[in-house]
């Protein structure tokens, strides 16, 4: 936001400069983060002057050039030659003496030096309107009124107009400093906090009457919630030009152009009060104006020629034939001032912040306007600013006001009612400041003290000021002004250590993370937001529970993700797509849901890898990644945190076209599975994707037990091989079961390490070979023993599998 100085010296006298005044708007949270120097004409003519040509005489060496002697108030004339055909002796002339840095049409600069032209000295330029950026004409020399004093400067006669513009970090929560006269009050209230006493002054309506009742134009507001208040009044005569060059300078120096009086004139008092106004051509409107919204699909042309598809929550200014304008946001092509508009109906109004808000996302428009509205504005002077712009537009535009103001204000918008209690102030601030003080900077700030006492102070805040209905609000308010930098801090510094446990949420990541980081997995961090569209892809995922956004920047971010499965997709196709195939990658997030009881969020830790597991190299092969080793480092990650008695069942899961499910007492703690093509193809992945879902809270649970430790065993371990004929049908983890039933006291493990099928086996066959650790903890086992440990596990195998010693 672009602040004036002067004119923010319209409404608070002051002879501070700009940067005692930037170092206290600054203090008061208004961050000025650039200070910029306005000139209405670059360079602002120093260097220029008034001089008066005494002779005139022919160059003697050149037919077109003229060898001048020019008083420019100096002890003695200087000589100066000149082209231009016009010039002549006795003339009042503007002079740019040595030094003197022009600027040509497109911004360039060029110095005056001195010289010779053809042999004669040169020690200045009579300048032509062009040469001085005071019009575009070159036709010769600018000549003066023949009153001017020799030596005057040309900024004096062109009266150029010189500003320091303020460029202020505006936070969102400061509706009320989006205008001129808001920062005003603020400075204000931060000057008399310092001790200096100044009065804020506001422009004069006192000479706002209806001269004549001829053009009176009803108003009709369907939803006063979407448009508490409006008010409108007609005036007719006017003349659409040029602004003067007060108006245009003083928008040009905060960056705007000037179109034309109309048109500035409400531009003006929207950056002079913070009230946004909107002119129409009075002769366009037909029948009365009505508030309203429109049906869906209404198609409008706003002032940029651009047609636009109207929602049936945009609010619109419509008359008995159709919409106007989209209410708060942005004019109408076919009601606009044009400049033979002769009268016009000028709006002033109070429209709901969030409405407004809605349709300038929707129709991708950001105009002062909307930027004022959705952040909320101030009620109470929409009719003040009404009458304000009327009056200007008086002064430009010529014109009678032709009806009483016309305003619509059913239910009046309250100011906020917050009881403060000092000893929370000095709590929060950390330092007592005296009950004196803090009452006159809320009565600096416009907050009423209603009533006071011992404990604290009843307050009503005024309406403008939407960011201050709390009392911590207020706190804040008295702070800012008071000064952060004089509240004293103590210079013993205290700190505490947090004892926090070993399965924090925290620690457990980072060490889960840094695992899986030495194993070749790179952490992806993905965006919560995502498309709806998404839970069309699995039939698990219902497009009810969707957690959806009021107000998504697009389709692609409109609800939060029940899946990080997607997300995942995401991230590999974007690495495909960019010839990186070979991927490991895992993300710890969160997905969200909605029920009929409520939303819910639940914690999950995501693994996935595709392509190949290592780079080619002389000594080692390229291998595809799998299944099996995807579920190792599962259990890596499981053995690491301790996890124990898990169990695997098949998954069924439409996301998976082959799936183990992984469970700890019955609950699913992760499902692991190779990605069903179909989904693989929305996204444009070609090859085998394969995927692990932890279920991270039910481990955060399981891990928050206290840890037991068991003394490593002190006596050998004994392992023996077997190779057993079974059915194909037959499962490795039957047989792991079965064995761990039939040796519960010494059998340690249980291991698969080959796998035969071919044509020298019995049809159906196929030949497992396994090898079992035996060990007893309190002594060394005999051979007797082992044999006896053997062969009870092969009779089990034999009659409960059918299986056969190979």
């Amino acid at each position: 936001m672009k602040i004036s100085y002067n004119w923010l010296k319209q409404f608070i006298k002051t002879d501070w400069t700009s940067e005692q005044t930037s170092e206290l708007l600054t203090d008061l949270g208004l961050e000025v983060e650039v200070v910029e120097k306005y000139q209405s004409i670059k360079g602002g003519l120093e260097g220029v002057v008034v001089g008066h040509v005494l002779t005139c005489e022919k160059h003697p060496d050149a037919d077109r050039l003229k060898v001048t002697t020019v008083n420019i108030g100096l002890e003695a004339p200087i000589q100066i030659v000149c082209g231009a055909a016009n010039v002549a002796a006795g003339q009042k002339v503007p002079v740019a003496t040595i030094g003197t840095i022009l600027y040509d049409k497109d911004g360039g600069e060029f110095a005056i030096k001195k010289g010779k032209i053809r042999g004669q000295e040169s020690h200045g330029m009579i300048c032509a309107e062009d040469e001085l950026g005071l019009g575009s004409s070159h036709d010769g020399i600018m000549v003066l009124a023949e009153d001017l004093v020799p030596g005057t400067p040309a900024a004096e006669v062109f009266q150029i107009a010189n500003d320091e513009v303020f460029e202020i970090g505006l936070t969102p929560n400061r509706a009320d400093a989006m205008s001129h006269f808001g920062t005003a009050r603020d400075l204000r209230a931060g000057m008399l906090q310092r001790g200096v006493n100044v009065e804020l002054i506001t422009p004069s309506v006192s000479n706002f009457r209806v001269d004549m009742r001829t053009l009176k134009i009803d108003v009709n507001v369907e939803d006063s919630h979407l448009a508490p208040r409006y008010c409108g009044v007609t005036i007719s005569g006017i003349s659409v030009h040029e602004s003067p060059s007060w108006l245009q300078d003083r928008l040009k120096a905060i960056g705007l152009t000037p179109k034309n009086n109309i048109v500035d004139v409400t531009n003006y008092v929207l950056h002079e009060l913070g009230q946004p106004l909107h002119a129409f051509d009075a002769a366009k409107i037909n029948g009365k104006v009505i508030v309203k919204t429109v049906e869906e699909g209404t198609k409008f042309v706003t002032l940029d020629d651009v047609e636009r598809t109207l929602s049936k929550e945009d609010l619109m200014i419509c008359d008995e034939k159709g919409p106007l304008c989209i209410a708060g946001v942005f004019g109408g092509k076919k009601s606009g001032v044009t400049d033979g508009t002769t009268t016009i109906f000028l709006e002033s109004a109070y429209f709901d912040p969030v409405s407004i808000r809605k349709t300038a996302k929707r129709h991708q428009l950001s105009t002062d306007a909307s930027f004022r509205f959705e952040r909320g504005i101030d009620p109470t002077i929409t009719e003040y600013a009404l009458k304000r712009a009327a009056l200007l537009i008086q002064e430009v535009a010529g014109g009678k006001i032709t009806s009483d103001v016309v305003e619509v204000y059913p239910k009046k918008i309250e100011d906020f009612s917050v009881l403060l209690n000092f000893s929370h102030v000095s709590k929060i601030i950390g330092q007592e400041i005296s009950k004196d003080t803090i009452k006159k900077i809320l009565v600096s700030l416009d907050i009423k003290v209603n009533s006071v006492s011992d404990s604290g102070l009843g307050l009503t805040i005024p309406a403008y000021r939407v960011d201050v209905q709390r009392e911590i609000d207020v706190i804040e308010e008295i702070l800012r002004v008071y000064g952060y930098n004089n509240i004293n801090f103590s210079k013993k510094f205290n700190a505490t250590v947090a004892n926090s446990p070993r399965t924090e949420d925290y620690k457990v990541q980072n060490v889960i993370a840094s695992q899986l980081n030495s194993q070749g997995f790179h952490e992806m961090m993905a965006n919560s937001l995502t498309t709806a569209a998404y839970a069309k892809l699995s039939a698990s995922l219902k497009e009810e529970h969707n957690v959806s956004m009021l107000n998504p920047l697009s389709s692609d971010l409109a609800t939060l993700r029940q899946s990080l499965l997607f997300s995942a997709l995401e991230a590999v196709s974007y690495n495909i797509n960019r010839k990186n195939s070979d991927l490991k990658l895992f993300e710890f997030g969160k997905t969200y849901h909605k029920y009929l009881n409520g939303y819910e969020e639940h914690k999950h830790l995501s693994l996935t890898i595709s392509g190949n597991r290592n780079k080619e190299t002389w000594t080692n092969t390229q291998k595809s990644t799998d299944f099996f080793l995807l579920k190792g480092y599962v259990k890596a990650i499981l053995g690491r945190l301790g996890i124990e008695k898990i169990s695997n069942t098949p998954v069924h899961s439409d996301i998976f076209s082959e799936g183990t499910a992984i469970t700890y007492n019955n609950d699913i703690l992760v499902e692991i599975g190779v990605v069903k093509k179909p989904i693989l193809k929305h996204f444009g992945i070609k090859q085998d994707v394969y995927y692990a879902d932890f279920n991270w809270d039910l481990v955060l649970k399981i891990i928050t037990g206290k840890i037991k430790y068991s003394e490593i065993p002190k006596y050998p371990e004994v392992r023996r091989d077997l190779a057993l004929l079974i059915d194909e049908t037959t499962t490795y983890e039957s047989i792991f079961n079965l064995a761990k039933q039939t040796e519960k006291a010494f059998l340690k493990d249980v291991n698969l390490f080959d796998v035969y099928q071919g044509d020298k086996l019995p049809k159906g066959k196929k030949s497992y070979a396994l090898s079992f650790t035996i060990q007893d903890n309190t002594k060394t086992l005999t051979d007797s023993q082992i044999d006896k440990i053997m062969s009870k596990l092969q009779q089990t195998f034999e009659t409960e599998l059918g299986a056969s010693l190979r």
